[in-house]
């Protein structure tokens, strides 16, 4: 059973993605973690990754200042990973991003809590069209005017086994020869690992990251959306085949998808794209990247092939059946 003198790190979003990363990786190097979500009953499957009492779920609102409030106190330390990637009801970028993240920083300061790392997105901007890039911008200025200390981390698109990017896409080529490459597939990315991701998050907690600063992650190469999306047919077995579509024309086709069950494009999607997601040559100058947390990120040929292979013709380990 974990001692109870280990440091207690409380997780919003715990259960998400990046989450399951962080809590395996926490457990690993013997903090005491508590998860806060919605539904502290579907993260059961995280508590067999430490030892027994070590994890804990709990029931929070990120919209709801009183219950954040109860799950952070007592936390020697707070990372924040709740986002949403497309508005929907009460979880609206507003709401879960600018004023969420308001909330977390709040009850943070309240407490004591200096050790906090707010996880953002490359391509954070006040000055973008787009609603999700000014929203994260506008949460790291809420998140710094009331907890100076905290590390922001912003990453460009994470990959992994659950990753809803390339396994999205792999899904998409299964049923057409053809993917889209929205304004030409010109837009820039630098894909990474999700393990890194957690990896920089447990660095900024134990004291690797300096306070108060905002790091870029990205990983060691830089794509176009037509490469990824040409990636993702290579991997899962098929021809490289893709259909350039204007930005004008995928904007039409975003407001109309956007109102189906999935919100599989939205108009806002199409407006991030406009702009690039890979690291500033000032956040490279000043080592606010991996290598300044002591991290090499991975490759995405050294982990993607091996989760789209479920995505071939003839299913897994179709290269083995000759």
């Amino acid at each position: 059973m974990a001692g109870q003198s280990a440091k207690l790190a409380t997780i919003i979003g715990g259960s998400g993605f990046v989450g399951r990363y962080v809590v395996r990786l926490l457990a690993q190097t013997g903090w005491r973690i508590k998860i806060v979500c919605r539904h502290p009953e579907q993260a059961g499957f995280l508590q067999p990754l430490g030892n027994v009492g070590q994890v804990q779920a709990v029931h929070a609102n990120i919209c709801d200042a009183r219950s954040l409030r109860a799950a952070i106190k007592g936390s020697d330390a707070l990372v924040n990973l709740a986002g949403v990637l497309a508005q929907s009801g009460r979880q609206s970028f507003e709401e879960v991003h600018c004023e969420g993240a308001r909330r977390v920083a709040e009850a943070a300061k309240s407490f004591e809590i200096t050790n906090f790392v707010h996880v953002s997105a490359l391509g954070a901007d006040l000055r973008s069209k787009a609603l999700y890039a000014r929203s994260k911008a506008l949460a790291e200025i809420k998140v710094l005017n009331a907890c100076p200390t905290a590390v922001i981390l912003r990453p460009s698109v994470i990959f992994g086994e659950e990753d809803g990017f390339f396994n999205r896409f792999a899904a998409m080529a299964s049923l057409s020869p053809f993917l889209p490459a929205i304004g030409f597939g010109h837009t820039k990315f630098a894909p990474v690992y999700v393990a890194d991701v957690a990896r920089a998050i447990v660095q900024a907690l134990e004291g690797k990251a300096v306070a108060g600063t905002t790091y870029e992650l990205g990983g060691p190469a830089v794509y176009t959306l037509k490469e990824l999306l040409h990636m993702t047919q290579t991997y899962s077995g098929r021809t490289p085949r893709t259909v350039p579509i204007p930005f004008a024309i995928a904007s039409l086709q975003g407001f109309v998808l956007q109102y189906l069950p999935g919100k599989v494009l939205t108009v806002d999607q199409v407006r991030m794209l406009r702009a690039n997601s890979i690291v500033s040559t000032k956040a490279d100058k000043e080592a606010r990247t991996f290598e300044g947390l002591g991290i090499s990120p991975a490759p995405i040929d050294a982990v993607v092939p091996v989760y789209l292979e479920k995505f071939r013709p003839k299913g897994m380990y179709e290269s083995y059946q000759g």
